[in-house]
């Protein structure tokens, strides 16, 4: 299981709790997020996570396996399945962006920018703002009526658990969050040949990019799920994923 940005594979937990009671369960960090190393190089495109995840499992000795990814985790595990479709058996991609250049260029300045480590501490105020506003609009940093989302907060546990994540890896979340951004999945959609189930939660903010993904994707069988925001929505969103992926 490949997690969303930031934050680390803790953010996974719901649904990795729920997916082990009946498979084996691994989710890696990616590198320059939570406890994993940080990435060689300030530029490295998604295909260099990509093997870095590979690499993990060819240490553990996995050769094939069912693979999950949200957001970033999703961009990554695209690339696994087009480069390595040998090894992937089935492919939930959960959340997937589609930016036009203008969003890409947009935010690539603006979204995930440098975390100044200083003495005064601002680097605790900042990421906790950073955290919380991805809940409240979309993009974080356009703080109008306009891009509001019609979500809650999660619950102060929550919340504090994904700041702590963050914080770990102040100096590079950067990196991965800004090969995501600026993965171009237009032309690298189309080449996913592996059985996929292309998902995205009621409430996640690429929703609204689902019908263009979709069409580049037509073999991909859809999934609109509840989510991961409650043990009842954990328990639909898990059933659905389940059943995808226990057929043969």
């Amino acid at each position: 299981m490949l997690h969303p940005s930031p934050g680390s594979a803790k953010m996974l937990e719901p649904l990795i709790g729920a997916l082990g009671q009946k498979r084996r369960v691994i989710a890696t960090d990616t590198l320059g997020n939570g406890d994993s190393s940080a990435p060689a190089g300030e530029k490295p495109p998604i295909i260099y996570f990509a093997d870095a995840h590979l690499r993990a499992l060819d240490a553990m000795g996995i050769e094939r396996f069912d693979l999950y990814g949200s957001h970033t985790g999703a961009n990554i595990a695209c690339e696994i399945a087009i480069e390595h479709p040998g090894r992937v058996r089935r492919l939930i991609l959960d959340g997937i962006s589609l930016y036009t250049a203008e969003e890409r260029a947009d935010m690539l300045v603006n979204y995930a920018p440098d975390v100044i480590i200083d003495q005064n501490g601002t680097q605790l105020h900042w990421i906790w703002h950073f955290v919380r506003d991805v809940y409240l609009f979309w993009p974080w940093y356009r703080r109008q009526a306009a891009n509001r989302r019609s979500l809650s907060l999660p619950d102060a546990d929550e919340l504090h658990d994904k700041v702590v994540e963050v914080l770990k890896a102040a100096r590079t979340y950067h990196i991965p969050y800004r090969a995501a951004i600026g993965y171009d999945k237009e032309p690298r959609l189309p080449l996913v040949r592996v059985p996929t189930l292309l998902a995205c939660a009621r409430t996640d903010m690429f929703m609204e990019y689902f019908e263009r993904v979709r069409a580049l994707m037509p073999e991909a069988e859809p999934a609109v799920t509840a989510g991961a925001g409650s043990p009842a929505a954990v328990a639909e969103t898990v059933g659905r994923f389940s059943e995808f992926l226990e057929r043969s």
